[in-house]
């Protein structure tokens, strides 16, 4: 239901927004970080299936730009990275995860509209 207070220019700098954290890798991301807590680079690696590691760095990188986490380097030998949601972040998840569950109870309706506007196309 549409909302009488949102217009056009409210929308437009939202998309731009969700833009910083929508993508496929950095969703992905923010959801190990919420349910793990505490990671470091390895182990997000390991637990991100199919991401290069130049596309985590440039992913977490991002992703502390825009103050979603912090990076947190120990003097240590071999240096130790940890990475870990700030507050912003951490805010962000339960309207993520609303996102997300209506996605999933409405991938098939979704998924199939695509694939009729498809055939329709041809």
């Amino acid at each position: 239901m549409k909302k009488d207070s949102t217009n056009f220019r409210e929308v437009c700098p939202a998309c731009g927004i969700i833009d910083r954290f929508g993508d496929k890798w950095s969703l992905q991301v923010l959801v190990l970080l919420n349910e793990r807590g505490t990671m470091r680079f390895n182990e997000l690696m390991k637990a991100t299936p199919g991401i290069s590691q130049k596309m985590l760095t440039t992913t977490l990188r991002t992703l502390e730009a825009h103050k979603l986490l912090t990076r947190t380097m120990y003097a240590e030998i071999p240096p130790r990275v940890e990475y870990n949601l700030t507050s912003l972040g951490c805010s962000l998840m339960k309207p993520l995860y609303s996102l997300i569950d209506w996605t999933l109870k409405n991938a098939a309706e979704i998924t199939n509209t695509v694939k009729n506007d498809t055939k329709n196309a041809d």
